[in-house]
């Protein structure tokens, strides 16, 4: 998705749905031939069910039918985080210190891009990972994305 249009999606969902009572936990736009396909993540401290999922969509679709984000046709898609949620924010990263985490480095840092290792700390700057006994420092400038790694995954 283009920078500017996931900024702008970003800016006008989150307040709603925090205004809901849920978190915006990441949201993708693939674009396509006829329709493109925008899928949220919502989430709150109690889970997420289907009844929330088709309320948050409805509120949505409200809000982006007067404000027209999208510049082509879409179909909108709202749903849980799943065991392998993206970590976007600060806050999700402080929600899951403790955790097993995988990232991916935007450029790879001596041959290596990937680490998935325990969320053992967070800074103003970054994360730290605890990969194989070995402490990792990962700003947030270098990282591309995050998830958490449940063991089977």
């Amino acid at each position: 998705m283009v920078a500017p249009l996931r900024e702008k999606l970003i800016a006008l969902t989150e307040p709603l749905l925090g205004q809901l009572g849920y978190e915006l936990v990441d949201l993708e736009y693939a674009p396509g031939r006829a329709r493109g396909l925008l899928r949220i993540f919502i989430d709150r401290p109690q889970g997420v069910g289907l009844d929330d999922c088709e309320r948050a969509s409805r509120e949505i679709s409200a809000l982006f039918d007067v404000e027209d984000p999208v510049p082509t046709g879409y179909t909108l898609e709202v749903s849980s985080p799943g065991l392998d949620r993206v970590l976007r924010t600060p806050a999700h990263f402080q929600r899951f210190v403790g955790e097993r985490v995988r990232v991916e480095l935007r450029n790879p840092r001596d041959g290596r891009r990937r680490y998935t290792g325990q969320l053992t700390a967070l800074h103003d700057e970054g994360i730290e990972l605890n990969v194989d006994g070995a402490m990792v420092a990962v700003s947030f400038a270098e990282l591309a994305r995050a998830r958490l790694a449940p063991l089977w995954s």
